[in-house]
């Protein structure tokens, strides 16, 4: 019989994704795991692979079809030997019977219970779309869905934010405030750009975290003229590896939170998690957006180890290849904008991470040293920090550890 292709669940936060362009023809024999179709997350873009083999009867997914749910079926495998009229019972596009398996109903879902409209009708809305609904002030009985038999999904939700959907008849919650208009102002010319999905999700995370998490930032000047000069020394003795400022910063934090292991942890309601491992996310730029690749244990790496990985994730993160468990997870975050010359910033938590680390520029400033007055290059750093789970003295702490040790690399080769 006929077997459906779905679009696959490509990491553990994705709801949809883009089916960017198919490898295979209608019509092509497909052996198991040939790579038939490439698909665009929010981070990367991954490739599908054949987990049967047979003959792609049917394409039902065009390329640059954006928002296809996960689960959807976009193609469909015969079996040898069958006819490809078996695959005619799959009409083009997104089939209704797909949309509702993609999106289940509130009848198999106990926590998607409908809500009651003001009329006395019921609202049927997907967790996802409840969610953003709440996080906009919006509400769901002004909303028409374009799910099946009417249910409100994701676009139902940000259509409404836009402007592009009917707005709540209800006062909306104070949030709402906050939506920004589709339109200009009258007289003001202005060029749509659509939201890419990277965008939209580094949207919905910050706002979530800006919203749920309580930030409180501690500033710490450290003095690096020690380190630029192993630097230099170091990269002096091979041609293989340049070390940047941002490897040490790394390898830095990475072992003050070995130091301060509280501060290593993340909030849930029913617990404070504490990891065992020192995982540390580190912000790269992407167009786009940014993405956020992982190096493991990175307490336990080198500077050498840590230059390597660096430099590999960020060649493939600017080219949408990395894999999603390279950047999910981690225990804390560096954004390091000092390549920009920015002399001091204060960066948003990366939930549910409890901590991020913003590097600013070494620049050369007066500094007092015994009474004396000379000149020090000095880098800002800034903690971003949940208070829910890290208090003052715990952050305090961990810039102590973390200044005693940039200020003194030699201790951080030990």
């Amino acid at each position: 019989m006929s077997i459906p292709v779905l679009m696959p669940v490509l990491s553990p936060t994705m709801t949809e994704g883009t089916l960017a362009k198919w490898l295979k023809g209608e019509g092509d024999n497909v052996a198991f795991g040939d790579i038939i179709a490439e698909v665009e997350t929010d981070k990367a873009t991954m490739e599908v692979e054949a987990t049967r083999e047979g003959v792609l009867g049917r394409i039902l997914i065009r390329e640059g079809t954006e928002g296809v749910p996960i689960n959807t079926p976009i193609a469909v495998l015969l079996e040898e030997g069958e006819d490809v009229s078996a695959a005619e019972s799959f009409h083009g596009g997104v089939p209704a019977a797909a949309l509702a398996a993609a999106e289940p109903s509130p009848a198999v879902t106990p926590a998607v219970a409908p809500t009651p409209k003001a009329n006395g009708a019921r609202v049927v809305a997907s967790p996802l779309a409840r969610r953003m609904a709440e996080q906009a002030g919006l509400d769901l009985a002004g909303i028409n869905g374009s799910g099946p038999r009417g249910r409100i999904v994701k676009r139902d939700i940000e259509a409404a934010i836009t402007g592009d959907a009917v707005q709540a008849a209800a006062t909306p919650a104070p949030a709402a405030a906050t939506a920004v208009p589709a339109s200009a102002p009258a007289g003001v010319a202005v060029t749509e750009q659509s939201n890419s999905g990277m965008r939209k999700v580094i949207a919905q995370r910050l706002l979530q975290s800006k919203q749920t998490i309580p930030h409180f930032y501690l500033t710490v000047d450290c003095e690096i003229d020690e380190l630029l000069k192993i630097r230099k020394d170091l990269d002096g003795r091979t041609d293989d590896i340049k070390l940047s400022i941002n490897d040490f910063v790394v390898r830095t934090l990475a072992l003050a939170l070995r130091k301060v292991p509280e501060a290593n942890v993340s909030w849930s309601d029913a617990a404070t998690l504490l990891y065992n491992s020192v995982d540390v996310s580190v912000a790269v730029a992407v167009e786009g957006g940014l993405v956020t690749p992982v190096v493991r244990n990175a307490d336990n790496k080198g500077l050498a180890q840590i230059s390597i990985e660096m430099e590999d994730f960020a060649t493939r993160a600017r080219e949408g290849k990395l894999a999603p468990e390279e950047y999910q997870g981690g225990s804390f975050s560096v954004s390091n904008l000092g390549m920009f010359g920015i002399k001091e910033f204060a960066a948003i938590i990366n939930p549910p991470q409890a901590g991020i680390l913003a590097v600013g520029a070494g620049e050369q400033r007066a500094v007092v040293k015994d009474g004396a007055l000379s000149v020090a290059t000095v880098m800002s750093c800034t903690l971003s920090a949940d208070h829910r789970v890290m208090d003052g003295a715990v952050g305090a702490r961990l810039l102590a550890a973390f200044k005693a040790l940039i200020e003194d690399p030699l201790t951080m080769l030990l």
